[in-house]
């Protein structure tokens, strides 16, 4: 004789087949049954912060996934040279809490667009960082650097795209040759007069065409620039990694209190699964990191 349990179970496969369960309107597939209940989960999304190693343990102790690391910090340390660098990959070997990403890429002084280039420079720096990155098991380098791809006063503009084009078709081999994606950021107007928004960073990738060479979103910086969430939807398939802060004075999330659902709600539409990582300016560490995460958890949750 068939036990109540597995007449309910049996009852249950039917209802969900035939579309019944709890008002849900399907045509009888469980594909179908899954996608419904996909658009109704919270997005959850890996969290970081912009910060230097020493941090982890409190990163841990938070509930944080990682961190993101400053490459002229973590990989080619302005001081200390090679053997810094030796420390930095033996305390993420101890410590066991991944270095995801890096900014600060190369300096401003090191120039990719205008009448005076230190293309050579950038990527001799570029390979020893990737080569380095693959090392640390980092998924991506940021490609900001706004510094470096200012264009001067009265320069071609095309020119320029057309010479930090050339420069990003050359990064992103060496990228392929490490195993470790660039994520070209764009920047508010403020910060650079060149790749300002989504639209325009995808303009370089597309000419680029490398699988290694892809978006980084900066939520930050679209809001600051009134950049609207609709274009994550737009150009969603070449996001790799994003930042986040607050608008106004670039806080951590909570100190003023940004709501950020609706980008959050963009990101969930395109199903990013990738990291978010905060970039801010910081008073109180300790106290600002422990309500960012109960902050962004929470809207997260919302959408």
């Amino acid at each position: 004789m068939e036990s109540f349990e597995n007449k309910n179970s049996r009852r249950n496969f039917l209802k969900i087949a035939t579309g019944t369960v709890a008002g849900i309107v399907t045509s009888g597939t469980w594909a179908e049954a899954a996608f419904l209940g996909d658009t109704h989960r919270a997005l959850s999304l890996p969290l970081g912060i912009c910060t230097s190693y020493d941090k982890t343990p409190l990163m841990k102790s938070l509930g944080y996934s990682f961190i993101e690391e400053n490459v002229g910090r973590f990989l080619i340390p302005d001081k200390g040279g090679d053997e810094q660098y030796q420390k930095n990959a033996a305390a993420l070997k101890s410590e066991r809490f991944p270095v995801r990403s890096y900014v600060s890429f190369f300096p401003g002084t090191l120039k990719s667009v205008g009448n005076d280039t230190h293309h050579d420079a950038i990527l001799q720096r570029a390979d020893l960082a990737l080569k380095r990155a693959k090392e640390c098991g980092s998924a991506n380098i940021v490609f900001g650097s706004g510094g470096s791809r200012f264009i001067p006063e009265g320069f071609d503009r095309e020119k320029a795209k057309q010479q930090h084009i050339e420069l990003s078709k050359k990064m992103a081999l060496l990228a392929e040759k490490h195993g470790v994606t660039l994520a070209i950021e764009p920047l508010n107007r403020s910060e650079t007069n060149f790749i300002n928004s989504l639209a325009e960073g995808v303009e370089i990738i597309e000419a680029v065409n490398h699988p290694r060479f892809r978006l980084l979103c900066d939520i930050y910086h679209m809001m600051k620039d009134n950049e609207g969430p609709e274009q994550i939807v737009k150009y969603g398939k070449y996001i790799t990694h994003c930042h986040i802060a607050e608008k106004q004075n670039r806080t951590a999330p909570g100190v003023v209190g940004d709501d950020f659902r609706e980008y959050f709600k963009a990101l969930k539409k395109i199903k990013y699964k990738g990291g978010l990582s905060i970039e801010c300016r910081w008073k109180d560490f300790d106290n600002e990191a422990k309500k960012s995460i109960e902050v962004l958890k929470q809207q997260m949750s919302e959408v």
